[in-house]
C-alpha cells in the first residue's frame, strides 16, 4: 500500500512538472521568441524547475516540442473523429470549426513545429506522421462514402485526402501567421466548400445535420 502510494505521488509529481514545462514553453513562444532561440535554461526557469530537472523529464527541446504538438493533435483528432465515424455533414462542419479554433489557440506552437521542421529532419518526419494520420483517416472516410454511393466515384480517395488535409493544415497555419486577414467564419465556409466540392461534387447543404 505504501509503495503504491509513493508510486501514485511520483506519477502526480511528474505530470505536474511536465505540464508546467509544456505551459512555460507555450508562454515563451507566445512572447514571440523563435523556437530555435529558446534555451533550456529559459524554459526551466519559467517552469520553476532546474535545468537538471528539465533533462530528467525531457531528453532535449526537440522531444519537448514533439510532445507538445502531439497533445494538441490528439485534441484535433478526437474532434475530427466524429466525421470519420459517421460521415454526417454537421460533424465535418463542427470538426472544421474546432481545427480552426485550435490553430488560433496554439498558433505559437504550430509555428514552432513548422519552423523546426524546415531544419530538423526528425521533427519534419514527426510532423508528416502527425498529418499523415489525418490523411489516412480521411481516406478511409472517403472510401466509405464512395462505397455508400454518396461521394464522387471517380476520385482517388488517397490523393484527395492527401490534398485536402495538407491544404487545411497550411491554410489554417497561414491564416494565423498572417494575422487572420479575414473572419474565421469566412475561412470555415471556404474550407467546407472545398471539402464538399472535392468529395461530393457539390456545395455543403445549408442546414447541416
Amino acid at each position: 500500500m505504501a509503495l503504491s502510494g509513493r508510486t501514485e505521488a511520483q506519477s502526480e509529481k511528474r505530470a505536474g512538472i511536465e505540464a508546467a514545462v509544456l505551459r512555460a514553453t507555450e508562454e515563451l513562444l507566445a512572447d514571440g521568441r523563435p523556437f530555435a532561440d529558446l534555451r533550456v535554461e529559459q524554459i526551466a526557469t519559467r517552469a520553476g524547475i532546474s535545468r537538471t530537472a528539465f533533462y530528467f523529464y525531457f531528453s532535449d527541446k526537440r522531444e519537448l516540442l514533439m510532445r507538445l504538438t502531439e497533445g494538441v493533435s490528439e485534441l484535433v483528432y478526437a474532434e475530427a473523429g466524429r466525421w470519420w465515424s459517421t460521415g454526417r455533414p454537421g460533424e465535418l462542419s463542427e470538426a472544421m470549426d474546432t481545427v480552426i479554433a485550435l490553430y488560433d489557440e496554439h498558433r505559437p506552437l504550430v509555428g514552432a513545429v513548422v519552423e523546426a521542421s524546415t531544419y530538423d529532419a526528425e521533427v519534419a518526419a514527426f510532423w508528416r506522421a502527425v498529418v499523415g494520420r489525418f490523411v489516412e483517416a480521411t481516406q478511409a472516410r472517403i472510401e466509405a462514402e464512395q462505397a455508400a454511393g454518396r461521394a464522387r466515384p471517380e476520385i482517388s480517395a488517397r490523393a484527395v485526402a492527401f490534398a485536402l488535409t495538407w491544404m487545411t493544415e497550411r491554410t489554417c497555419y497561414e491564416h494565423t501567421e498572417q494575422g487572420k486577414p479575414f473572419p474565421r467564419d469566412e475561412l470555415h465556409a471556404a474550407l467546407m466548400g472545398i471539402w464538399f466540392g472535392a468529395v461530393y461534387g457539390g456545395a455543403p447543404p445549408t442546414a447541416l445535420e
